[in-house]
């Protein structure tokens, strides 16, 4: 019979089990939908014999909250959710969100800030001898220790602050398997220092051919020598030529890290997607669970990504090869999906990380790994890079061809430089003609090149020539569909220079961004490193941030420009910048003078204002002469 696992003792009792061996504690409410890490992971140990059971966001102010199934047999599997917790709860601002996707009714405070660590204490206290073991975004990306932008300051491995056994990093339905046969065999879990994918803790740093990395209370002193220690980890994250990675807190207390486990088969990622789930919110919710709504007809085709941009974390704990899933598979999900009483003809998306990676960027890179020093695609492709839309084109035509499907799109991200290296250009053809609604989102992000570097993504030439390129395919089919460019403000390396660079050119394309994303600076990835360090880890040479959260306003407010909620920040920025020229009533002008005259007193004046605003956050440091100030460092930077 197709039914949930079960989230409550009734549940296990009416199966007829006595005890479970495996409890799962998570941040998210109860879905079981391959899109969420916890439907996947107990499908998983559910179809290896194990019994499972759900506890989806428990009380953490109760510790009853976690014993109401008992104690497990082999042992806890915690997690904070699909999406990290404190991105969950804050916005870069660091102010309180009033949703909560992952929730029934979207409400907010159902997990707490910290989930897994929360959580996983939690066990502790109340099971002081049961396992634990981590899994999830959260614990992956925190595996190791981390820049923290909400307390801002490095913070320790997830697995000390946690009080758990094992942590399980990047897509984790191999190694799991792995760690849960081990213990069913009668394995301490101390002893599970082998399997590939996991990090543990160690008294020893004595592992052969191991690679010691800068010590946490090193780091911590050293700006240099964190970034040091993340390009490092960046690197051995390779599991053909990765090393195991030891990192020190004290004289017997050490975090090791193993090489990560190879990429899935396709037939392990048709057989992970093909279990029997139920594709719904458990039916104890008595509210939606908006999380839902935007995959429910959506169908995930792939993993990994390429794309080398370094804000993302996704290469960190997913990785950089592609491993897709066969036709078959996905035809048979999506025939599913058909089926579902309140689908109305359209799948959502088919794609994942990258929609339009199918395959890995070079035939070499499923036996040897990828290249450690050498990026696939970025600023400048690899001269190797493969690149092929027709598998993914004969997918999209196998399912638009199915009864009951009216339409089919591709929402997930579309790296347009990777679709303009492409020679042919059948798949740009039928993406224009059959697969988009109206709007196409990409991300170009900025259009400063310098920027553009620092952020991994491709010049704005390749840009230009895409939008070109897409406003006359079409023409030549008459479609009236248009680009959603998103756009991010304040990445490390961008001054107010290269936000009125980026507002010159939204005035020349007539673009009105309606959203923009101010830079987040979240756990391990390559740009966070240059948030908190002010230096690129790839030449160790110091970049421009900007860290005062009144500039930063500037840079966001500049690309919104035409909002007139920024004109104050926008005069602003443009006088401190020497940009008058942008303010008046010429066509090339972003805003006009309004009521203030622009004569030297009153420029005179605002500049003295400008010149007592700090550009760095805190309070007074004693023994510093002279205050850093938005206008006197823009200045030095030019």
């Amino acid at each position: 019979m197709k039914e949930f696992l079960p989230i409550s003792k009734q549940d296990m009792i009416s199966r007829g089990w006595d005890e479970l061996d495996f409890i799962i504690v998570s941040g998210d409410a109860y879905i079981d939908h391959p899109s969420f890490g916890v439907a996947i992971i107990s499908r998983l140990l559910e179809a290896n014999g194990y019994k499972v059971g759900i506890i989806a966001q428990p009380n953490w102010k109760d510790k009853n909250s976690v014993t109401i199934f008992g104690k497990p047999r082999l042992g806890f599997m915690v997690t904070g959710g699909n999406i990290d917790s404190m991105v969950n709860h804050y916005s870069v601002a660091k102010k309180r969100r009033d949703k909560d996707a992952y929730s029934p009714g979207g409400e907010i405070g159902l997990r707490p800030d910290r989930a897994t660590s929360v959580y996983g204490n939690l066990i502790r206290q109340t099971y002081k001898d049961s396992v634990i073991i981590l899994g999830g975004i959260e614990a992956s990306l925190r595996r190791l220790a981390h820049y923290d932008y909400w307390d801002n300051k490095i913070k320790r491995s997830l697995l000390l602050d946690s009080s758990a056994d094992l942590l399980v990093y990047g897509m984790a339905e191999k190694a799991i398997i792995a760690v849960a046969d081990s213990l069913n065999n009668g394995i301490p879990i101390e002893e599970l220092t082998y399997i590939k994918g996991t990090v543990f803790k160690s008294k020893t740093n004595d592992i052969n051919k191991a690679i010691i990395l800068p010590s946490f209370s090193g780091i911590k002193k050293e700006k240099n020598l964190y970034a040091e220690s993340f390009l490092t980890q960046t690197k051995e994250t390779h599991f053909a030529k990765g090393k195991v990675l030891i990192e020190e807190y004290s004289k017997n207390q050490f975090i090791v890290q193993n090489p990560p486990m190879p990429p899935i088969t396709q037939d392990e990622f048709d057989y992970y997607y093909g279990f029997d789930y139920m594709r719904e919110v458990h039916p104890v919710y008595t509210k939606k669970v908006p999380a839902i709504e935007e995959v429910k007809f959506s169908v995930i085709s792939n993993r990994g990504c390429f794309g080398n941009c370094n804000f993302c974390a996704l290469t960190f704990h997913q990785g950089r090869i592609i491993q897709s899933r066969s036709h078959e598979s996905i035809v048979s999900e999506a025939k599913k999906i058909t089926e579902e009483k309140d689908f109305k003809g359209y799948i959502h998306d088919v794609g994942g990380p990258t929609a339009n990676f199918r395959k890995p960027s070079c035939s070499k890179q499923i036996k040897h790994g990828v290249c450690k020093n050498k990026d696939c695609l970025g600023v400048n492709p690899c001269s190797e890079l493969e690149v092929d839309h027709s598998d993914y084109l004969e997918l999209l035509k196998k399912l638009r061809s199915l009864p009951n499907i009216k339409k089919v799109f591709v929402r997930s991200g579309i790296r347009f430089d990777y679709l303009m290296y492409d020679k042919n250009d059948e798949f740009f053809k039928e993406l224009v003609k059959n697969h988009i609604s109206g709007q196409l989102k990409v991300a170009p992000e900025h259009v400063s090149n310098r920027v553009l570097e620092y952020m991994g993504k491709p010049y704005k030439n390749i840009y230009n020539s895409f939008v070109t390129k897409y406003k006359r395919l079409n023409q030549k089919y008459n479609m009236n569909q248009f680009i959603v460019p998103y756009l991010m403000s304040s990445h490390p390396g961008s001054s107010l220079d290269d936000a009125i660079e980026l507002a010159e050119f939204l005035r020349d394309e007539k673009i009105t961004p309606q959203q923009v994303q101010d830079f987040y600076p979240t756990p391990s990835t390559i740009s966070t490193v240059m948030y908190y360090t002010e230096l690129d880890p790839k030449t160790m040479k110091p970049l421009y941030v900007a860290k005062n959260p009144h500039e930063k306003a500037m840079q966001r407010g500049l690309i919104q420009y035409k909002n007139p909620r920024n004109y104050r920040l926008v005069r602003e920025a443009l006088i401190i910048a020497d940009r008058e020229d942008l303010i008046g009533f010429d066509k090339k002008c972003l805003i006009r003078p309004g009521r203030e005259s622009f004569n030297n007193t009153n420029k005179s004046e605002g500049l003295k204002s400008y010149s007592n605003k700090k550009i760095n956050n805190g309070a007074k440091k004693k023994g510093v002469k002279k205050k850093k100030t938005i206008r006197n460092v823009h200045k030095k930077k030019k």
